[in-house]
């Protein structure tokens, strides 16, 4: 196996010039989507409308849902399959941007996923508003020698255009919806129905063409809706949809109860994440209650929680006071731009502490990616880039933690490092630093970390294998940098195996 970026910087993807071979799979044009386009913002604009005036995903959910169900679909919505008890799936976060990040995973997972039973897109399948054109080339292309089915849980972006796209691809070519009736005059719906994005009527007209990428019969799966349960060997995975602004739905909520009751293992598959940054994010139902307490639930058997949205991956191993253990994770990497994971703060929380704690890519290398971008974006590069070992010195200073990878005896925290790494959002501190800094935090989250996309590695992705048997299921963290290196051979950077009692 080779080394992984707890090891050395080369298995970071640092220093290295020869390019994996991915970019064979590519189109000859790949679209590169640029979030600082006032066209792209204006166009995913139904975020913002959603939480101005209010949230219509739950009611065009329910809509959906009955007409599957009309059309057949199983009313539990519980997937059935037949596989032993002992079986291998893959689970991959946020990845349409059809660009040289999402196609730089696909060598490694097939190469590391080929004797999977299934796979999981979790959140965000398709940028920007999730059209069903945009199919080929940001799935069915990428995919389409993954021999095996993939289920999908739709993110924000899948919501942008009302689910339609998402529903045609994935729920056997589910109709368009009816038109709803117009709101009243001068209501918040009636300025929301002004504004809202819909999808071009012609949108669609080439799909039949790209599903003939995945149209073998053992790549085939149809879900009974955006949300869903998979019965597979010992447990049951439950995917919830949590639409344009990370809730639940009332009716969802109920069918979430329902389908966690009994004592056979589970794990959540959701499209935004329980834990993340260092902080729980619970996830609001509709009519009380949430996410986190049908998870903690000791009757309702979970063991895992896998969240999507964040484009990185983190693990809280959380232990309840009836001594369980769960596994909270973020794998969202799987080929959209990166989040930063300099920016989290040392980690304590519902009793993980820092030396509990994992995440890909590692600060110091999150902290030296984004030094060259911000260089390269403020054309200072001599005074923001800072090599990957300036950049592992400097966060176990300021965070007050040991290095995960040793940074070498001739490195120096300078002044200038100190500074850099302040400026771009690392960890927290008291001084007076923290009183300026480059928008990384909060405002990078919706701005600027949306137009961090590079083309050229390392891209720090990454994607996981679940290794499913009576007694446990084993959790492993792949890398895709983007090089030849880690393409041939992709690293394990984090692995856990999780009891199944």
């Amino acid at each position: 196996m080779s080394d992984s970026s707890r090891d050395t910087a080369e298995g970071a993807g640092w220093g290295t010039t020869e390019r994996g071979a991915y970019q064979r799979l590519m189109p000859p044009k790949a679209e590169k989507i640029s979030w600082l386009n006032p066209r792209m913002l204006w166009i995913a604009r139904n975020g913002v409308l959603a939480s101005w005036f209010g949230d219509p995903t739950g009611g065009t959910r329910s809509r959906w849902v009955a007409q599957r169900a009309a059309s057949g679909a199983p009313a539990d919505k519980v997937i059935r399959r037949d596989d032993p008890d002992r079986f291998s799936f893959l689970v991959i976060g946020d990845t349409g941007e059809g660009d040289d990040p999402q196609y730089a995973v696909v060598p490694g997972l097939l190469r590391t996923g080929q004797d999977t039973r299934f796979a999981v897109l979790a959140s965000d399948v398709i940028y920007p508003v999730g059209s069903a054109d945009d199919y080929d080339t940001k799935f069915f292309r990428p995919y389409r020698d993954y021999r095996a089915p993939i289920y999908a849980i739709p993110g924000n972006h899948d919501w942008y255009e009302d689910l339609g796209g998402f529903m045609r691809v994935f729920c056997d070519d589910a109709p368009p919806l009816p038109p709803e009736p117009r709101p009243r005059p001068l209501t918040r719906a009636w300025l929301r129905s002004l504004l809202w994005h819909r999808p071009d009527p012609e949108d669609g007209r080439r799909l039949a063409e790209a599903r003939e990428q995945r149209s073998a019969p053992a790549q085939q799966a149809v879900q009974p809706g955006p949300y869903w349960a998979i019965d597979a060997g010992p447990v049951r995975i439950i995917g919830i949809d949590t639409g344009l602004l990370g809730t639940l739905d009332a009716e969802q909520g109920a069918w979430l109860r329902e389908v966690s009751r009994g004592p056979r293992p589970k794990i959540l598959v959701t499209g935004s994440p329980l834990y993340v940054d260092g902080r729980c994010e619970p996830c609001a139902i509709e009519g009380g209650g949430t996410v986190d307490a049908v998870v903690r639930d000791p009757d309702h058997h979970y063991v895992a929680a896998i969240g999507g949205d964040i484009h990185n991956y983190q693990r809280y191993p959380v232990r309840l006071d009836d001594g369980r253990t769960l596994q909270y994770v973020v794998a969202g990497g799987g080929g959209a731009f990166m989040h930063a994971t300099h920016t989290i703060p040392r980690v304590n929380v519902a009793g993980v502490q820092e030396q509990d704690f994992r995440c890909y890519p590692l600060r110091g290398d999150s902290l030296a990616f984004y030094s060259r971008l911000y260089g390269r974006r403020l054309r200072m590069r001599r005074f923001f880039t800072l090599t990957e070992a300036e950049a592992t010195a400097v966060i176990a200073e300021r965070l007050g933690i040991k290095p995960t990878r040793a940074p070498g005896a001739s490195t120096r925290v300078t002044r200038r490092v100190r500074l850099v790494a302040g400026l771009l959002g690392t960890g927290r501190r008291p001084d007076k630093a923290k009183r300026f800094r480059l928008p990384v935090r909060k405002i990078y989250t919706s701005l600027f970390s949306p137009g961090s996309a590079t083309y050229s590695p390392p891209f720090f992705k990454c994607f996981l294998r679940l290794d499913v048997s009576p007694e446990s299921v084993r959790l492993r963290c792949y890398a895709a940098t983007g090089n030849s290196a880690q393409e041939v051979d992709p690293p394990v950077e984090d692995e856990v195996t999780i009891p199944l009692r």
